[in-house]
Parts: C-alpha cells; sequence; structure tokens
C-alpha cells in the first residue's frame, strides 16, 4: 500500500513539473513567433529529416517528426496507464468507473457539439469538431498542485481517471475520423506485426527492445498505411507483459511506465507544445480573433467542458448510480470540471490533423485552445480554491 501511495505521489508531482514545463515552452514558441527571431523557430520546424533504406523512404519536416514520431512516445506511455489501470489500478473496480466514465462522455459530447453548432455551414471548419474534446491532464494537475494539500486525493483522482477515459476518446476519434488514403499492403504489415505481438506476450517474452523494435515496424506501417501512426504507440503498450512469470512481484509494464515517464513528461510534451504554439499574430485581424473556428473551439473547452462534465455527474450522482467522491461537494466538482477545460495537448495534436499548419487560411485553431485554456484554468484554480478547505 505504501508502495502504491508513493507511487501516486511521485507520479502527480511529474506531472505538476510536466505542465509547468508545457506553459514555459508554449511561451517562449509564441514569444519567438512574434519577435525577429521568427526565422530561427521557422528553421527549426521546418528542418527537413529524411531516412531512407533501400527502396524504404520517411521524408518529412521536423514538425512532423515530433507529431508522428515523438508523440508515438506518448502514445505508448498512455497505453501503458490505461492497461495498468485496468487491471491493477482505479479502473479495475468496476463501481469507480461511472463517474469517470459518464464525465469523459458528457466532457466530449457536448463541447464537440457546441464546436460544431457554430461551425456547420462551413465544410472546412467543421473537419474540428473534436478539438474542444480534449482534456490536458499534466496542465490541470499543475494548476491543483498550486492548491497544495488542500486538494483532497479523491479529487485527483477523479481528474485522472476521468482524464485516461477522455484519452480513450480521443485514441478511438483518431483512429477513426482522422484516416484516409489507406494502403492495404501496409495495413497487412501493421497486422502481422500486431499477431507477432500477441505471440511474444502468449510465451512470456519479457526483453523489452524486442517489443520495441516489433512496434517500429508497425509505427513504420501505420504511418505508410493512411493511420496515424502515433496509434501504433497505444497498440504496442497493449502487449507488453505485466507481470515476469520468473519473478511474479516484477512488472515489466509498471517498469517501463516508471522509465518512461520523465521522457515523456520533461521532454516529448515540452517539445511538442514548443514545436505547435507558434501563433503568429503580426498579421492579425479581427477574422482572426472573431472567426468561427477559434471562438467555437475557446467556447467548447470553456462552457463545453464544464457543463458537459458537470451535468452528467450531477445526473449519475443524483440517480444514485455512484456516491459523491469522499471529501468532494458540488463546488469541488464544478471547480474541477472548469479544469478539464485545459484541452491543450490533445487539442493541439487534433488539430494538427484536422488542419494542415500552411493552410491558407484566416484563423489559427491554436488561439482558440490557448485562450479556452487559460480561461478554463483560470475559472478552475479560483473555484477550487474558494471551495476547497484551508491549508491541511
Amino acid at each position: 500500500m505504501g508502495t502504491r501511495i508513493y507511487r501516486i505521489s511521485e507520479f502527480l508531482k511529474l506531472e505538476s513539473a510536466g505542465g509547468i514545463l508545457l506553459m514555459a515552452a508554449a511561451v517562449l514558441a509564441m514569444v519567438l513567433a512574434n519577435t525577429p527571431l521568427v526565422f530561427l523557430y521557422d528553421l527549426f520546424i521546418t528542418t527537413p529529416v529524411h531516412i531512407r533504406i533501400g527502396p524504404l523512404e520517411i521524408a518529412k519536416p521536423l514538425l512532423l517528426w515530433v507529431n508522428d514520431g515523438l508523440m508515438a512516445g506518448f502514445f505508448f506511455l498512455v497505453g501503458l496507464e490505461l492497461k495498468r489501470e485496468l487491471l491493477i489500478g482505479e479502473l479495475s473496480d468496476r463501481t469507480k468507473l461511472i463517474l469517470p466514465a459518464v464525465g469523459a462522455i458528457g466532457g466530449m459530447l457536448v463541447p464537440s457539439l457546441i464546436y460544431a453548432v457554430m461551425n456547420y455551414q462551413d465544410p472546412v471548419a467543421l473537419k474540428g469538431w473534436a478539438i474542444p474534446a480534449a482534456t490536458d491532464i499534466a496542465f490541470a494537475l499543475a494548476i491543483l498542485a498550486l492548491l497544495g494539500s488542500r486538494v483532497p486525493t479523491s479529487l485527483k483522482i477523479l481528474l485522472t481517471s476521468l482524464a485516461i477515459f477522455d484519452d480513450i476518446g480521443a485514441i478511438l476519434i483518431i483512429a477513426i475520423f482522422y484516416t484516409d488514403n489507406l494502403s492495404l499492403l501496409s495495413l497487412l504489415v501493421a497486422f502481422c506485426c500486431i499477431c507477432i505481438l500477441g505471440i511474444m506476450n502468449k510465451k512470456g517474452q519479457e526483453t523489452i527492445g524486442m517489443y520495441i523494435f516489433v512496434g517500429t515496424v508497425m509505427w513504420v506501417a501505420l504511418l505508410k498505411s493512411g493511420v496515424h501512426a502515433t496509434l501504433a504507440g497505444v497498440i504496442l503498450a497493449m502487449f507488453i507483459p505485466m507481470r515476469s512469470k520468473e519473478d511474479p512481484e516484477h512488472s515489466p509494464l509498471m517498469q517501463l511506465e516508471h522509465d518512461l515517464h520523465s521522457v515523456v513528461a520533461l521532454f516529448i510534451l515540452p517539445i511538442f507544445a514548443f514545436c505547435n504554439s507558434g501563433i503568429d499574430f503580426s498579421d492579425a485581424t479581427a477574422d482572426f480573433f472573431t472567426h468561427s473556428v477559434p471562438l467555437g473551439i475557446a467556447v467548447g473547452l470553456f462552457v463545453g467542458k464544464q457543463l458537459g462534465i458537470f451535468s452528467c455527474i450531477w445526473m449519475a450522482i443524483s440517480l444514485k448510480l455512484a456516491p459523491m467522491p469522499k471529501g468532494m461537494n458540488w463546488k469541488s466538482l464544478y471547480g474541477m470540471s472548469a479544469l478539464c477545460g485545459i484541452g491543450f495537448t490533445m487539442s493541439l495534436f487534433i488539430g494538427s490533423l484536422a488542419f494542415e499548419q500552411t493552410a491558407d487560411t484566416v484563423f489559427d485553431e491554436r488561439l482558440g485552445i490557448v485562450i479556452g485554456s487559460l480561461l478554463s484554468g483560470i475559472t478552475g484554480y479560483f473555484i477550487l480554491r474558494k471551495s476547497l478547505p484551508e491549508e491541511r
């Protein structure tokens, strides 16, 4: 029990530090994009990177290597956390699934609906309907850290569980709605890789390097298939052994999760934020701020998230489908719901899939993500500060 509490504490501290780094990286990118140093920023994210092995060639600018390659590591960690939670964590208890599950459903449907209503007349704009459906757990936990010991553990667990369901929804959305031009040959290679991973897991293979090798081949296959390559990270995570056959006390999955967490939180996500947050305001017009795309995202995150999550959780508790979490009340639940409107990382990622960064448009979806996330973070912080007990 003591080890588990230590792990939760360590996780929350690392997530908080990662959230602070995310903020710093995003601010730095926006500063560079609006100063004479913008040429260095553009040079960095557009640097061509080519890898070729015989007839197989992958040629992308650095920005896409970060979005398609580095972010596969983030999705790999998400998959590891999801598998652990389902097997031995909070999500292994079905009675504790109801609140985060219904909250996540409401928190994805209402923001997406708000965005769709505001953009239904523009087929191009409608591509971004899923952008406000995401929650950034690193940012949210970083803000909770500012409140210190006043925050009950039940709130942190509910927020984290809700974000996990949110990630599952985002993964399904990416797989179903942001996939096109399928290559059957590449999909066949990816399927063979999945079969090999299944055999390795069944045989009790515990050498992580072999899983990573097969997973890398699967990533390349998915990259060429038309299915987004980052999904390879989630698929690979499902085959990492939970328990060692030789030493039942050792968990290859939990060890790998522990080793990866600092790399993802302190390196991968800040690099992603830096590469995707360089909003240029130099040629901004009134339409840049009032266009229905950034406005729909901002309203979806700030209004839709808190409305969808709180109303669904209120309904579940009122109907006695689940009890009020220990140490929480309606005000703190509402504050947590507002905090879930921070959709930075996953929203930026979905936005990069929905709209090409180089597209000739009068809007920048990232503006709506930043404004909606900022308003949600500030509102959630002050509501929780008011509703939670004094420092303990």
